[in-house]
């Protein structure tokens, strides 16, 4: 992440990007108070994410807004999961907590922003904990951590598998260390999450990303055939 100014032009591309979530929406959620608490959680993440943008120069808010739209059309979720994928990243990475949440959009949504905020919280632990376990044997500790929160809330591992779908898709603007952790996440933690939830149109789009930048003569060839 970085922090800059943003521009008249950047605050077009969010209101773009959140104009066309709201059509997405609003072909799922109906009631307008449910509307309203989306409508809420975006000006709320918006806010928190004013003048920060991630590695691709982009404004950071279209990270969420994305993700959103991953679990709206590609998991099928309500309102609440649809706000707090748009607040999914602000205990984390401003100056927010989870009772500001709560207080602001009651305990449900709360509540899974903080098993997000832990699930990452889980896999950042492995950086610090330097190369002494194998990193096959510390993706399979994550995997169990993570499944532990299932018996929380299933929608908690639903939006984090939207997520991590959406940071695969912009995978190229990480910097290689970054993209080997995400590729090796995702290969032994998430793409078996999203086969046994029988999320499969995720499962092989994250699968396509896996191969293209860890087997690419492999992907190449493949590609080719089809």
């Amino acid at each position: 992440m970085s922090f800059s100014e943003f521009t008249a032009e950047d605050y077009k591309i969010i209101d773009q990007a959140w104009d066309g979530l709201k059509q997405q929406i609003d072909k799922r959620v109906k009631d307008p108070a449910e509307l309203d608490i989306v409508r809420k959680a975006f000006e709320f993440a918006n806010q928190a994410h004013k003048n920060i943008r991630r590695r691709s120069g982009e404004p950071y808010m279209l990270h969420p807004i994305e993700v959103a739209g991953i679990v709206v059309n590609e998991i099928g979720l309500g309102y609440k999961s649809i706000a707090a994928a748009l607040l999914h990243d602000v205990v984390e990475d401003t100056s927010y907590t989870v009772d500001d949440i709560k207080s602001l959009f009651g305990n449900k949504i709360a509540m899974l922003v903080d098993g997000l905020t832990k699930i990452k919280t889980v896999l950042d632990n492995e950086d610090r904990k330097g190369r002494t376990v194998s990193t096959e044997s510390m993706q399979a500790e994550n995997f169990k951590r993570i499944l532990l929160t299932l018996n929380d809330d299933v929608r908690v591992v639903l939006i984090k598998l939207a997520d991590r779908l959406h940071n695969c898709r912009t995978i190229e603007f990480m910097p290689e260390h970054k993209r080997d952790k995400i590729l090796s996440e995702t290969m032994f933690i998430f793409i078996p999450l999203a086969h046994r939830l029988g999320l499969y149109g995720v499962k092989s789009e994250m699968e396509n990303i896996w191969l293209r930048y860890k087997e690419p003569e492999a992907y190449a060839s493949i590609s080719e055939r089809i």
